[in-house]
């Protein structure tokens, strides 16, 4: 994945907030995931009209105290996991 590309929640996807943490359900599949709150923000971020994972770093670092690399791995690896599981898409 590249930070140019642009991502979107999968429509089969449901997410809610549950103790600070946001778990997503795959309809699909069935499967649920847990995401801590960097992850649940991530998530938000990337949202169901879709936006390059560039903008979602910009936003990471703007609310949270973290560098541009470490702002860019943890958007990669977390983009990266949740396409590969489904739920998110490259579009």
């Amino acid at each position: 994945m590249q930070l140019a590309d642009k991502v979107q929640t999968s429509d089969d996807v449901v997410a809610r907030e549950v103790a600070g943490e946001v778990v997503l359900l795959d309809l699909a599949s069935g499967t649920y995931f847990g995401l801590n709150p960097v992850g649940g923000r991530i998530w938000q971020a990337f949202g169901s009209q879709g936006c390059t994972l560039a903008h979602v770093v910009e936003l990471l670092q703007s609310e949270f105290e973290v560098s541009r690399e470490q702002a860019e791995a943890d958007v990669l690896s977390l983009a990266g996991d949740l396409v590969e599981n489904g739920l998110l898409k490259v579009v």
